[in-house]
């Protein structure tokens, strides 16, 4: 059996999907370790998980929590040029601290978080099997299809073409200091140049927590890109969370459930919104708030109208009974809202919710607004639509059934074995790491 070495930005989501994903290939025998820096250990709760800290110099322990702020809430233009060179800090430290590491370990392998390109870019240095994990939309870029990140709908016409094209430029500007980091730390690893994180995924197997329906149109993934769907604890169970019970819900009025996510599980005002919106409707709501509201904020929005407000509540049974759910449009609640057939309001607020949106909207099983600007009497109105128009839910059944389909995170692990030739017999590929790129053992002999 292998040793898997993983690489995740650390934000909860990204861990609690590589978790997942790193729980079944533990349940198959192999042995895995997170390697960040110190405070992402805390997101592990599984005892077969283990966790090696980096980066004790720069990223030291109690430092984690103001870049996760900052990411929360960039504010304008200066706070997410901040956000961004936290991204190129962080991912200039992994490419300083990863390869030792690696090779103190005994690392046979690494899975990569798509958003972390230090992954890729160590593991290819070092001559290391990879699998590149896309938790969020994946960022392989195509002609014609707008960037993650980026709000607008697909179109077939020149006029979307150019338009994608403008929004990429700009993006790729933003994004200068990550990319500089990128581009530094590929020279000093003796890769060739490169400068984004699209050009830092693995050869030869690449898995995404979406389905081929939910995305817009694509026509040049590679052939080892595979969507599998969602990647959830199938051997155990996941970490027990505070309030994770069902509330009694009548059944002769709707049901609605709102959440934002681990990240965004703070804002007040917006849930506030959503709560007037909801009692304007006279439907029956349950909000959860990841822990990001104290109890004095929680029983506000209880006094506003909210039936229930919970810290965190049992997702996929609450989205199997709600008739809407209204979300940050995070790639989890619209993966879980499609198994259950959910429609979904989105809000998006940040990174690849915008283009999860769009394609909400592009896939009619949605609809959406701005988080910042939407009224509650607007957001009441998106509601209304919601749940009296049935084709929302009805648009939603060939998704869920494209889902069911994928495999999980089961299929995810036995792509990655078999990609990575680590089905029969253990992988030693450390003990090549000192040799030239061209003599490096090629998959085959992997396994």
């Amino acid at each position: 059996m292998a040793h898997f070495g993983v690489v995740a930005p650390a934000f909860y989501s990204h861990y609690n999907a590589m978790a997942a994903l790193s729980a079944e290939l533990a349940a198959r025998g192999h042995r895995i370790t997170f390697l960040h820096q110190q405070d992402a250990g805390a997101y592990l709760k599984d005892p077969r998980l283990g966790f090696h800290a980096v980066g004790r110099d720069t990223h030291p322990a109690g430092t984690l929590a103001a870049s996760i702020e900052r990411a929360a809430n960039p504010g304008g233009p200066l706070g997410l040029r901040r956000v961004i060179q936290d991204m190129a800090r962080t991912t200039s430290m992994l490419c300083r601290e990863l390869p030792p590491a690696i090779e103190a370990l005994g690392i046979d392998a690494l899975l990569c978080d798509q958003m972390e390109a230090a992954g890729g870019l160590v593991a290819e240095s070092m001559g290391l099997p990879f699998a590149s994990v896309a938790n969020a939309l994946p960022v392989n870029r195509e002609p014609g299809i707008p960037l993650p990140v980026m709000p607008f709908d697909y179109e077939d016409s020149e006029r979307a073409r150019h338009m994608v094209e403008g929004s990429t430029r700009v993006y790729d500007w933003l994004m200068a200091p990550h990319a500089e980091a990128i581009a530094a730390q590929a020279r000093r690893l003796g890769l060739r140049p490169r400068s984004a994180m699209h050009e830092c995924l693995s050869p030869l197997v690449q898995v995404s927590q979406t389905t081929s329906s939910f995305d817009f149109p694509r026509k040049e993934l590679p052939p080892h890109f595979h969507h599998v769907g969602p990647l959830r604890f199938s051997q155990g169970t996941p970490p027990p969370g505070d309030g994770r019970r069902m509330p009694d819900v009548a059944p002769d009025r709707p049901f609605v459930f709102a959440s934002l996510g681990t990240l965004q599980g703070g804002r007040f005002g917006l849930f506030k919104r959503i709560v007037q919106a909801c009692r304007k409707q006279g439907v029956q709501l349950l909000v959860a708030h990841c822990g990001g509201l104290d109890e004095r904020q929680a029983q506000a929005l209880r006094a506003a109208g909210a039936d229930w407000v919970v810290a965190f509540a049992p997702q996929a049974e609450v989205l199997a009974r709600a008739d809407v759910v209204i979300s940050h449009a995070g790639s989890n609640t619209v993966m879980d809202a499609i198994a259950a057939s959910t429609p979904i309001l989105a809000l998006p607020i940040a990174f690849d919710q915008p283009g999860a949106a769009a394609r909400i909207r592009h896939a009619g099983i949605g609809l959406s607004a701005s988080p910042r600007f939407a009224s509650p009497a607007q957001m009441a109105r998106l509601l209304r639509r919601l749940l009296d128009e049935p084709g929302f839910a009805q648009r939603m059944a060939p998704l869920a059934a494209d889902l069911a389909r994928a495999g999980g995170t089961p299929r995810a692990a036995s792509l990655i074995e078999d990609a990575l030739g680590l089905r029969h017999r253990p992988v030693h590929a450390h003990a090549h790491a000192g040799l030239p790129a061209d003599t490096q053992p090629s998959v085959a002999s992997l396994g």
